[in-house]
Formats: C-alpha cells, sequence, structure tokens
C-alpha cells in the first residue's frame, strides 16, 4: 500500500486527524522550519507539546531548514548558521518522532559551471556524510529546488547512497518547471528516491495548486511512480485543507489512492 501524507494544520488539527485517519495518510510537519522557531527552545516545545496531546499518525517526516541555508557556502559564518539549522531541525524531527527530514539541495543554477557543480559535489557529499553517520537513527532526505536537471542531484546520490537513511525527495512540480521532462529525473534518480513532493501547478511558477487543477500531466506522473518510484512515499504538498482534501479526492478518482480507509 502506499504511504501517503498531509501537512497538518495545528490550529484545525482535528480537521487533519480526520483526513489522515479516513485514508491512512501520514504527516509532514512544516511547523519547524522557521528562525523563529527554531531559536526558541518554548516554542518548540509549546508546538511539540500540542501535537502529542493527539494521537498521531504513526507515519511521520518533517520539512527542515530551508531559508538560506547553504552548508556548502565558501563563506564561514554562512556554513556555521547553516549547520546549525540543520542540526536544530533533526533534533526537532526527533523530538516529535518523526522518521525522517527534508532539506533543500539549495544548488544554485546560474551559478553554474564545471568548477561550481564539481566543488558543490564534494562539498555537500563532505557535509551531509558526516550529518548521515552522526544521525544514523532518522533518515535525511534531499528535495530538488532550483535544479534545472537530475544530473546534479544524481552525481551526489551516488557518493552518498552507501548510508542506508539517505534518500532523495523529488518534488515532482519542481521538476516540471525544470529544463528536464519530470519523468526523466523519475528515471534518473528512481533509485534514490524515497519521498515525493506532490502538488500541481502552470508549468510556469511553483504556484502549489491542488493536484490536478493545473497543467501536469497526472497519468504520466502515475506511470512514473509505478514504472520508477514505487515504494516512495508521497506527501501531498498542499497547506489549505480544502486543496487538501480535492487532491485526496482527485487521487482517489485516478486509482492512485485505491480506496477509502475508514
Amino acid at each position: 500500500m502506499k504511504q501517503l501524507l498531509i501537512i497538518p494544520k495545528i490550529n484545525d488539527i482535528q480537521q487533519s486527524l480526520e483526513l489522515a485517519e479516513r485514508y491512512s495518510l501520514g504527516f509532514e510537519y512544516n511547523d519547524f522550519f522557521a528562525p523563529s522557531v527554531l531559536d526558541s527552545e518554548r516554542l518548540t516545545n509549546e508546538i511539540i507539546d500540542r501535537y502529542k496531546k493527539h494521537s498521531l499518525p504513526h507515519f511521520t517526516t518533517i520539512h527542515g531548514a530551508f531559508f538560506d541555508v547553504i552548508p556548502f557556502s565558501p563563506d564561514d559564518r554562512i556554513r556555521e548558521i547553516s549547520l546549525l539549522r540543520i542540526e536544530q531541525s533533526i533534533s526537532a524531527a526527533k523530538r516529535i518522532n518523526a522518521g525522517a527530514v527534508v532539506f533543500h539541495t539549495n544548488y544554485n543554477p546560474f551559478l553554474s559551471s564545471k568548477a561550481y557543480d564539481l566543488e558543490w559535489v564534494i562539498q555537500n557529499a563532505d557535509i551531509w556524510s558526516a550529518i548521515l553517520h552522526k544521525h544514523s537513527d532518522i533518515n535525511i532526505y534531499l528535495e530538488n529546488m532550483f535544479d534545472k536537471s537530475p544530473e546534479i542531484l544524481c552525481r551526489l546520490s551516488e557518493k552518498l547512497c552507501a548510508y542506508s537513511n539517505y534518500g532523495v525527495c523529488l518534488d515532482y512540480a519542481h521538476a516540471a518547471l525544470s529544463d528536464v521532462a519530470a519523468q526523466m529525473w523519475a528515471e534518473m534518480l528512481g533509485g534514490y528516491i524515497k519521498h515525493i513532493h506532490l502538488n500541481d501547478n502552470d508549468l510556469k511558477s511553483d504556484l502549489h495548486l491542488a493536484w490536478g487543477d493545473g497543467l501536469i500531466d497526472r497519468d504520466t506522473f502515475y506511470n512514473c511512480y509505478e514504472k520508477h518510484l514505487n515504494g516512495a512515499s508521497v506527501l501531498i504538498e498542499v497547506s489549505d485543507t480544502d486543496k487538501q482534501n480535492r487532491s485526496v479526492m482527485r487521487l482517489v478518482k485516478d486509482g492512485f489512492i485505491r480506496t477509502e480507509v475508514k
């Protein structure tokens, strides 16, 4: 059975819990990537405590910090704060019993050159190897963000795949906006992909529309999933409750979610 997730809304948690129970969905917490939360132990504890008052789904992940998180920066100060944000995100994930943390690659396509790409792979391989080794008790997924092709993430994954807790989070909507067809991302990275972010757009901007409300070819995604991504968990990456419901209904209608659990 496919493992799908939604983003819970802490201020409307009952609706999130009801939808999750109905379709046996997991949660991907989006409450812990903001610097204001990560820097406040009181606020972090408050959020975790509010969630833990409820019977939460067993399968959960969190989205880690991504604002200006560039651990491969040549600026030592930027590297320092980036590594701190990564550690804070992993700490929050463990405290809320999440099984994985998602981080962006933050690759800059406007700096792309042979020298930049080579150094990017070397630096990221060293950095993430140390993190994966240190935190072997939690999965760490790297998500394509501004990447224009899957090549750079493939090269990095070749160096990190020896770690069982490493995986790629394929943001299918980001891939659909890239210079390479989304199905090629699935084909090239398929062996490394453990998690997927799914929403829709107009093939021009990252709009985070409900699945089926945009122009992404749904059948192509379903075929890609069955052929290259089978077994990867899938986050319906929209925050609005109405968009979540419409996305789930579309996935049910299309047969990607087979039956209503309850």
